[in-house]
């Protein structure tokens, strides 16, 4: 696509320059660490810091030239800096930033309120524009806007919120601590087991929070999220934005039974002491992956990209002994954690002979289904909205920052773009959640122009037939795409200067991102807690003695920061002391 004002004349936009984070003194890693971790995302990172406080020389591996995984900033076209995948920060749990000292580290973020948008596709009134829903801390702001389609809505909405605030606060100590030990408890001498007891607090914690809510709990999380919000509400856009935040990142529908677990994650998160707050790392998503780095190699761990990985050295006891390197080099350790997926861990990095054959077929079966195809887009100015016109050119308003979703008329919409991707189409009418961060981070693009993200849903990983994706079935589909928002913002698709397209495909190629899966695994029952990834290694532990997975594969899953590396890192730090 040419480029136009932002850019320069006679430019073009190319993708592929990166913004890089290294964090190596030298370019070449020892030959022997206690620790090695396969790359470079946010869980691998946030495990080499903690096995490095805890003691044991630790090495990152990173096979691209950003670190991250994820949460990468990359600079796709000259002068404009995308979070290209992960967008926005929220669940990077508490005593993580705490404990890594992240803000000393250069972590920065904007916060974000209002936080969601959702203007409707309708007529206006007397010469009103269409109506829309803003909604942000502000609880008498949040009952005015949804009293314009409910005032019994606009009364419940406050109740709604703290019921769900006491679920989500509920299962903080699950996210904080490996899942219990089975087998510890179960297994083994009477010391093991005493010792394994320990691993049942978080759970009983829980437990005692949620109180005469287990009942509730249990629906939340097992039931199709509309039977929840019928319950509560009457209009069909505050329970179409509602239900979103229940299938973001899921091939799930609303009426999908237990879509409601997702809609917590929404609200277990934390930014600032502020509970469900969402926010934009200053300099994209980059940001938190190099505060973590920064902070991880103060500690001594050596961090290093472009550094393929090609397998798992197991040794003729069985035990894992390091890493070979693409290029043949070998590194010797004691450990080996993988930020891979369970699926990339297994199948391709570890030696099959090594693995019994009742494990490989059950990696096989884990579920990695994925719905998201995110667009990434330059534009030259801000997009304007007939629901919320500019009052200046050029200056946000407050439902800029927000997350924007579009094609949120009715809960009907959504089941509809579901239905088809299940017949091997892209929606023809798609999900859309609209992200602009440079109208709070201006180090994003060039003034006046602006990064537009863009996670939509529903996309099949292959088309009717079994079909790849090609180079025109991706610009069809964002085309689409753009005829929609350029319905609810006219005048955008001529602001596009430049866009970059990742089908679940893509996902899978450029991130690693089995299925294009962003949680490393569906987030259904059957994939969490003492099921994630494999009820046989939810502890993090292989049938390799000494490899562990320390991604979002593991408990807690993907969306919650950071957790999964600091879980696997006592399980590693645990087991080295025992011995």
């Amino acid at each position: 696509m040419a480029a136009r004002v932002c850019l320069g004349r006679g430019q073009r936009a190319v993708v592929g320059l990166g913004t890089v984070t290294r964090a190596s003194h030298s370019s070449v890693p020892r030959a022997q660490y206690d620790a090695v971790i396969i790359g470079g995302g946010h869980n691998g990172l946030v495990a080499s810091a903690y096995l490095q406080k805890g003691g044991l020389k630790t090495v990152v591996l990173e096979r691209r030239h950003v670190l991250g995984g994820a949460a990468v900033t990359e600079e796709l076209f000259p002068g404009f800096l995308f979070s290209r995948a992960s967008y926005l920060l929220s669940l990077l749990r508490p005593h993580i930033y705490k404990d890594l000292e992240l803000k000393k580290h250069g972590l920065k973020v904007f916060m974000r309120d209002p936080h969601a948008f959702t203007p409707m596709l309708e007529e206006g009134v007397g010469g009103r524009p269409p109506r829309s829903l803003l909604l942000g801390s502000d609880i008498t702001k949040n009952q005015d806007e949804i009293g314009k389609f409910s005032k019994k809505d606009a009364q419940a909405y406050l109740a709604f919120l703290l019921h769900l605030e006491k679920l989500a606060c509920a299962i903080h100590p699950l996210l904080d601590a490996p899942p219990v030990d089975v087998p510890g408890v179960t297994q083994g001498s009477l010391r093991r087991r005493l010792g394994a007891l320990k691993s049942l607090q978080p759970l009983l914690r829980s437990g005692l929070r949620l109180g005469k809510n287990i009942p509730d709990f249990y629906e939340l999380v097992t039931a199709p999220i509309m039977k929840i919000l019928n319950r509560w509400f009457e209009s069909e856009p505050l329970r179409a934005t509602l239900a979103t935040d229940s299938v973001i990142g899921a091939m799930t529908s609303p009426s999908t039974p237990g879509s409601g677990y997702v809609l917590l994650h929404h609200v277990m998160g934390e930014l600032e002491k502020e509970k469900g707050s969402w926010g934009y790392v200053e300099g994209g998503m980059g940001g938190v992956s190099k505060a973590i780095a920064k902070s991880a190699q103060a500690l001594g761990a050596d961090i290093f990209t472009e550094k393929t990985v090609e397998k798992v050295l197991v040794g003729s006891d069985g035990r894992a002994q390091g890493v070979v390197l693409q290029d043949g080099t070998e590194i010797r350790s004691k450990v080996v954690l993988s930020n891979a997926t369970p699926h990339v861990t297994f199948t391709q990095l570890t030696p099959q002979e090594s693995l019994p054959t009742e494990f490989i077929k059950a990696v096989s079966q884990i579920d990695y289904t994925s719905p998201v195809t995110k667009i990434n887009v330059a534009v030259d100015r801000l997009p304007n909205f007939l629901a919320a016109p500019n009052t200046a050119e050029g200056v946000p308003g407050p439902h800029h920052q927000c997350s924007i979703h579009l094609n949120c008329e009715s809960v009907e919409v959504l089941e509809e773009a579901y239905r088809e991707s299940q017949q091997g189409r892209p929606s023809s009418r798609p999900m859309l959640e609209m992200t602009i961060p440079s109208v709070l981070d201006s180090s994003l693009a060039p003034p006046g122009c602006h990064v537009v993200s863009f996670f939509t849903q529903y996309t099949p990983y292959s088309l009717e037939g079994g079909r790849a994706w090609n180079e025109e079935d991706k610009q069809n589909y964002a085309n689409t795409v753009f005829d929609w928002v350029e319905k609810y913002a006219p005048g955008f698709k001529s602001s596009i200067v430049g866009t970059d397209i990742l089908t679940p495909q893509d996902l899978e190629k450029v991130f690693g991102l089995t299925g294009g899966n962003i949680f490393h695994g569906a987030m259904s029952l059957d994939q969490l807690y003492l099921a994630r990834p494999l009820p046989s290694m939810a502890d993090y532990r292989s049938p390799i003695s000494g490899l562990y997975l320390c991604g979002s594969g593991g408990h807690p899953g993907g969306g919650v920061m950071g957790s999964a590396g600091w879980n696997s890192a006592l399980t590693v730090l645990s087991d080295m002391k025992r011995g």
